[in-house]
């Protein structure tokens, strides 16, 4: 039987999250049956057990050693079974309605696709104050699009994503961002919407606040302003591909 979803997950040395990560799908893929969800990880130059953990929990693996997030996600992508797509980070858990409230959007004809709202595992006031920083640096590029965005876990069809192109392998950085575009912009030319989901949100790791501090963007604002950039490779380098986890 052809799954409905695919979902895909890229992941660089997250044996310490992947299989939280990978629980979090399978729950929710109980909630679509009997429709059935292909689990794509790909496995980014990884030197842990982040592919075995995901064979254990069934998931397919696949490699791609790229340092570019968009080719990445794409890889998973383009290998994909599913008539829906779904794409999640490997330290961000799905709550368990996600894939059945993805379905509900989609079938109803007037969504084009969309994404969701990102909760932090962990919140303070510094965390808070950088993501009110990087929104407003960001309002510009919004107001061009037509408003907010939505991101953090991107659903649509796949004969959609490929439409488009998929994620543009050009970008080092905000390669989300051009995506929602692109995918609204579909949208708009067939009066469907780029929608949020409303139910559901994910689960994302603090992580990078816990290494770099939570102030660390506001207080380095030239790198952020560079990794807004999208092209900067030795800014998207330091804060993501070279990331220790």
């Amino acid at each position: 039987m052809k799954p409905k979803f695919s979902v895909i997950i890229p992941a660089h040395n997250e044996e310490k999250y992947i299989g939280k990560c990978l629980q979090a799908v399978i729950s929710a893929a109980k909630y679509v049956q009997p429709d059935t969800a292909e689990i794509i990880v790909v496995a980014n130059r990884c030197t842990d057990k982040t592919a075995a953990i995901a064979r254990h929990y069934g998931a397919k693996v696949l490699v791609n050693d790229d340092k570019c997030i968009a080719a990445i996600r794409n890889t998973g992508v383009f290998a994909a079974e599913g008539e829906i797509i779904v794409t999640v980070d490997a330290d961000s858990l799905m709550t368990k309605y996600s894939l059945a409230e993805t379905r509900e959007k989609l079938a109803s004809g007037q969504y084009i696709g969309g994404g969701t709202n990102p909760k932090f595992d962990r919140m303070s006031f510094g965390i808070a104050c950088s993501a009110m920083y990087v929104a407003l640096n960001l309002l510009p590029v919004m107001i061009r699009n037509g408003g907010y965005l939505s991101g953090a876990m991107f659903w649509c069809y796949k004969r959609d994503f490929e439409e488009i192109g998929g994620f543009d392998e050009t970008l080092v950085s905000l390669e989300d961002m051009d995506f929602a575009k692109r995918l609204k912009r579909l949208g708009d030319s067939r009066k469907q919407k780029y929608g949020t989901l409303k139910r559901s949100y994910v689960l994302t790791s603090s992580r990078k606040f816990d290494q770099f501090g939570d102030w660390y963007l506001i207080r380095n604002r030239k790198l952020t302003r560079r990794i807004f950039t999208g092209k900067d490779r030795e800014a998207a380098d330091h804060f993501y591909y070279d990331f220790n986890k």
